[in-house]
């Protein structure tokens, strides 16, 4: 149902940009605002990871610099039956993670150090799988062009107000119909580009507790991350409120409902979802998940034979002498 709601809503998003090009400019502004919308997206397709990251100064990481989040990434995407993504992190104390790239061949996820300090093993295991849920459906992609629809229909409307309503233009609507066009315009993309938002974050949580094995896991975290980002800005964010729908939690505000206005769904509404995914695993109600159940885990990994200490699988300085996982 969320897929069919978000092909949907990206219809109607196209279809909102080329009517303000029509009322702009009548047949030939629809086809102009029509090629402007496609050239933006070819250059968001092959430029939005590039972007976002050095805007969030993510840099990335690898096995050696960052051994345990590496590892863990990796054995998830192995999980996911997905190629392995390049890993990045941020220097930031607010919890918070995203994916980006075009594709899964060419993706990414970044997590805060924020997340791994805040978080125990298990739940960043949760968000991680829940970004690598948003690569796999596509999600990355999907949000980059709603996102890039929504910033042009607002450069359209603004354009309205210097090309809209003269003599030469046979749409009738004029200086009135135009700056309703100005106003109402951006505010609908930014509520369809919101709706498609809350539609994917849903899809992910549900895929990412699949590749985990334990919805529980990112239930916990999400908990976590939605009190400390109130609590604790996000600068970066801050200063490019039009990436916040990326996160896996909003990283602006206090944003706490499912309205039309929001980004994320409530967490309280996500936790619940989980929760009775989780109950339905555990029932094995004719549950069929995508990665085996139990979590990648289950079994004992390295950490767990070294004998850290439970919540702080990090081996962070002062436990065992190691590093953290950030380097």
């Amino acid at each position: 149902m969320n897929y069919f709601r978000t092909a949907i809503l990206l219809a109607g998003m196209t279809a909102l940009f080329m009517g303000v090009g029509f009322m702009i400019g009548g047949q030939g502004g629809m086809m102009i605002a029509l090629l402007v919308a496609a050239g933006m997206n070819v250059f968001s397709y092959w430029n939005s990871d590039r972007m976002v990251l050095s805007m969030y100064g993510a840099r990335e990481v690898d096995r050696a610099s960052a051994p345990e989040f590496y590892g863990m990434v990796e054995e998830l995407a192995a999980r996911a039956q997905l190629p392995m993504p390049r890993v990045y992190l941020m220097d930031n104390p607010q919890p918070n993670a995203f994916a980006t790239g075009r594709n899964p061949q060419n993706a990414a996820v970044a997590a805060t150090t924020g997340l791994l300090h805040s978080l125990s093993r298990e739940e960043v295991a949760g968000v991680m799988a829940h970004e690598l849920a948003h690569v796999k459906n596509y999600d990355t992609l999907t949000m980059t062009i709603t996102a890039t629809l929504a910033g042009a229909i607002s450069m359209l409307a603004n354009f309205a107000m210097f090309f809209g309503g003269n003599r030469n233009n046979n749409n009738g609507f004029g200086i009135l119909g135009t700056i309703a066009m100005v106003i109402l315009a951006p505010l609908a993309a930014m509520v369809v580009q919101m709706a498609v938002s809350r539609s994917r974050e849903y899809e992910a949580d549900k895929l990412g507790a699949e590749i985990c094995g334990q919805p529980m896991w990112l239930a916990s975290a999400l908990a976590k991350i939605s009190n400390a980002a109130h609590a604790v800005p996000n600068m970066p964010a801050e200063h490019n409120p039009a990436t916040a729908h990326m996160f896996i939690i909003n990283p602006l505000s206090g944003e706490r409902m499912d309205n039309l206005f929001s980004t994320h769904p409530a967490t309280e509404n996500r936790i619940a979802a989980l929760q009775a995914l989780a109950q339905q695993m555990d029932s094995g109600g004719g549950y069929s998940s995508a990665a085996p159940q139990g979590g990648p885990w289950a079994r004992g990994g390295a950490s767990r034979a070294a004998g850290r200490p439970a919540g702080n699988p990090w081996g962070r300085r002062g436990d065992d002498g190691r590093r953290g996982p950030w380097g």
